[in-house]
């Protein structure tokens, strides 16, 4: 049988750890920036067209990080488990597994797609009162629903070829479909010559012909055959075992964003504006650190698996200097200009009144989630799951949404409060944890630690 061609990840455990991460980490940061456009482009010129459209692109963002969770999630269970058999110089596993993340994606996609069917118009209806708003939200996430093979193929795919240290052709794939997102927004909504004025279906029908682009471009080098059927049940539930703590993790985001949502209908529908204007900003500046944690998954994942638990911590010690680094670019833009980010989507001043003292506030909450979201990645990377959803529950759930309900009673401006307490909160915990392991490995490895980490 002929070999499978790929990049030979071995350098994940020989060069220096800065020389790898400037290696892999660029390409994902810009891949992820222009995968960020896609909902960024469709805010942009649908706050033009509509206020009322605006709102509704809010009230779907929790369904599509539904599934972005689904498709990354199952992804990196993909990368980590090629990244361990890609160790063992067990390149048939490798691409077995690949190829069973490829039938995976398909299942996930018909099952998301008929559920939208089935439960889109209730979910609507807790998130927002005005009528207009509920029809274009229905409307646009019907087509960025159904249509989402593409995002959940390319997510396969690119974890595919990440596993195998090829960062670029994600990038070049992601380019490709957001130029023409970018391009076939503004025909789409607004109408040009021939096209029809469509509104923000024409946003989604761009989103959607974008990230099936980008599936195409990835999938034509990072579709694998899968295995015998016997054998694609074994793979499986290996894949979702080092998977399910992404999947819960990026899921959580809609869970508690769908919570806050609600509470803050409560006081006006700009509210839920913001919020959703809020994590379209955010993306800007957290852009390092989600892909850090994307890249530092295979590099963890080889150099533990072959015991070399001091590359392992410098790892993250680097990570951490790398992505503090870039997150006080954002605190400063959140403390000095917040009314002019909120300005790029929206001209509604009551917004503006809303979101100045929401952006101060949640900027302060930066630096610790730096620590917050890099932990579990480091739990997750190294096979321990159940920290890794501890963490992820801790941050999103059990304090994020109880703290902001009860801010929530002193006023509006105080809920923002919840952002900066849970990240620390989950710090605090996430470190206790992390040495804690540590330990383990002295225990049970003999690991004497020969740098100062």
């Amino acid at each position: 049988m002929k070999k499978e061609i790929h990049n030979d990840p071995s350098f994940f455990g020989t060069d220096s750890i800065p020389k790898i991460l400037l290696k892999i980490a660029p390409p994902v940061m810009l891949a992820l920036l222009i995968q960020s456009l896609y909902n960024i482009v469709d805010s942009f010129f649908v706050g033009r067209y509509s206020e009322q459209g605006l709102t509704a692109l809010s009230i779907v963002y929790p369904l599509q990080l539904i599934i972005t969770a689904l498709a990354v999630g199952t992804g990196v269970g993909v990368n980590t488990l090629m990244a361990k058999y890609y160790a063992l110089k067990n390149d048939k596993k490798a691409n077995d597994t690949a190829g069973s993340g490829f039938i995976i994606s398909l299942i996930l996609w018909a099952l998301f797609a008929a559920a939208t069917v089935f439960f889109l118009k209730p979910y609507l209806r807790t998130s927002a009162s005005d009528p207009t708003a509920l029809e274009y939200a229905n409307t646009y996430g019907m087509i960025v629903c159904i249509g989402s093979i593409g995002l959940f193929t390319e997510g396969i795919f690119s974890k595919v070829h990440q596993a195998e240290g090829n960062m670029v052709l994600p990038t070049i794939a992601q380019i490709c479909g957001a130029v023409f997102n970018c391009i076939a927004d503004p025909i789409l909504i607004f109408g040009l010559g021939p096209v029809p004025k469509m509104g923000v279906a024409g946003a989604a029908i761009a989103t959607v012909g974008g990230q099936i682009l980008a599936a195409v471009i990835t999938g034509v080098k990072g579709l694998r055959k899968p295995p015998v059927p016997s054998r694609f049940l074994h793979y499986t539930g290996r894949i979702f075992k080092l998977g399910y703590p992404s999947i819960i993790m990026q899921s959580m985001y809609t869970v508690y964003i769908v919570a806050l949502n609600m509470i803050l209908v409560t006081f006006c529908d700009e509210a839920v504006t913001v919020l959703g204007l809020y994590y379209k900003l955010q993306t800007f500046f957290f852009i390092p650190l989600i892909g850090l944690t994307t890249c530092i998954v295979p590099v963890l994942s080889y150099n533990y698996t072959n015991h070399s638990f001091d590359r392992t911590r410098e790892v993250m010690k680097w990570s951490f200097l790398i992505t503090i680094a870039f997150m006080i670019v954002g605190i400063l833009c959140f403390e000095l200009i917040p009314v002019q980010l909120l300005g790029i989507f929206s001209k509604s001043e009551k917004v503006f009144e809303i979101g100045k003292t929401a952006l101060r506030i949640i900027g302060t909450s930066f630096i610790p989630a730096t620590f917050s979201l890099m932990l579990p990645i480091f739990f997750q990377a190294i096979g321990r799951g159940a920290p890794s959803v501890v963490l992820t529950l801790l941050r999103q759930i059990i304090c994020l949404v109880p703290i902001f309900y009860a801010f929530s009673l002193l006023g509006l401006d105080y809920t923002w409060i919840a952002f900066p307490l849970s990240e620390t909160i989950t710090t605090a915990v996430g470190f206790i944890l992390y040495y804690r392991q540590i330990s383990v490995w002295k225990k049970d490895f003999g690991y004497i630690p020969h740098k100062k980490i």
